[in-house]
């Protein structure tokens, strides 16, 4: 088994990273491989020192920064049959690191620390950090349908056989190497493992306002790589050409077929929604109609409750702005639809066609 652990400016904690190592994994072949990006600060030469003792050694890289790409680096320079992941900074527990090992002997391809699994926490977080946390797993969530079943995919502690990545396109932003992996990577068996994410004792937090700037680029960057972004945007043309029918329709009837204007609504809002509905199966949707989405009209039912809500939201904002707030009620509009439209592809990706 190997350990790759990005480090930049974390010497204070390395060597009783690597002891707490040593003494969990008593007995078992492994070695530690730290990713250095250049920290200037010792961490160098103090693993060179602690090689003489433990299965230990260090890469600098001079030309580089980023933890994610420290540990796709790190890929490529160990070969075994587990390759861990974990942070320098000991908020990521040594003793847990069996348990992980153990996940994959016991026929998981992957195994993930987790901090939001039953026996998993978060110490000394406050309420901001855990919003954060949380909100930035959901946004995983909602826009990389691969990650649903991952409690945790921020996580930055885990462990996985090397077929996992062999051949993936890793191209990660920020920090987040497990969201890049299970997206890009092909994990067909991962399993979670608590863990509590224990407070810093050493060192200085990396954490800045840029990393959750980065963050947003990555979520961007694999929607786009996992056809997610073209999607949404095929959504949003469908839902273009509903406009269309919607009022077409609408015209004809009260012009030509001389209904009343608001029966001929109730009937052009209706096949609006059916048509939008029929071009999402077979152009937005087609490659999830057989992944335990339901019958045809079972997924015709499903939609036509998310677009009448989706109205509701329309209408709701149209009037909230407009009325309470004295906004143009043609820009409230077009907020209305904004967020009607979120709310359709949102709710219809994670539960029309799951």
């Amino acid at each position: 088994m190997s350990l790759v652990i990005p480090a930049f400016r974390e010497r204070d904690n390395i060597a009783p990273l690597v002891r707490r190592l040593a003494q969990a994994l008593a007995g078992v072949d492994y070695e530690i491989v730290f990713v250095d990006d250049n920290s200037q600060d010792g961490t160098e030469e103090l693993v060179t020192e602690l090689s003489s003792h433990y299965p230990v050694r260090i890469v600098v890289r001079r030309d580089k920064r980023g933890l994610a790409s420290a540990v796709v680096d790190g890929f490529g320079l160990v070969d075994a049959s587990a390759i861990g992941v974990m942070d320098a900074d000991l908020q990521h527990p040594p003793e847990v690191v069996p348990a992980l090992l153990k996940a994959i002997d016991d026929g998981a391809d992957m195994a993930i620390g987790s901090r939001y699994v039953k026996g998993g926490g978060c110490e000394g977080w406050g309420l901001l950090r855990r919003i954060m946390s949380k909100g930035a797993g959901f946004l995983a969530h909602l826009f990389l349908p691969s990650t649903r079943g991952i409690a945790d995919p921020m996580s930055g502690f885990f462990m996985l056989r090397p077929a996992v990545i062999d051949g993936a396109d890793l191209r990660p932003t920020g920090y987040k190497i497990l969201l890049e992996i299970l997206v890009a990577g092909s994990p067909r068996k991962a399993t979670e493992v608590p863990f509590v994410f224990v407070t810093r004792t050493a060192g200085e937090s990396k954490l800045r306002l840029s990393q959750q700037v980065d963050y947003l680029k990555h979520i961007a960057s694999l929607m786009k790589r996992k056809g997610e972004m073209t999607r949404f945007l095929k959504y949003c043309l469908v839902g273009a050409s509903g406009v269309v029918v919607n009022m077409g329709l609408l015209w004809l009837l009260t012009e030509v077929g001389g209904l009343y204007y608001l029966v001929s609504a109730a009937f052009s809002i209706e096949t609006s929604i059916i048509t939008n509905f029929a071009l999402n199966d077979y152009f937005t949707f087609p490659d999830r109609r057989g992944q335990g989405a339901g019958p045809f009209l079972i997924r015709l039912g499903k939609f036509n409750a998310v677009s009448l809500a989706g109205l509701a939201i329309n209408m709701t904002a149209l009037w909230t702005l407009t009325s309470i707030f004295g906004v143009y009620y043609l820009l409230s509009n077009l907020c209305g639809i904004a967020l009607a439209t979120l709310w359709n592809y949102v709710v219809n990706s994670w539960w029309t066609w799951k």
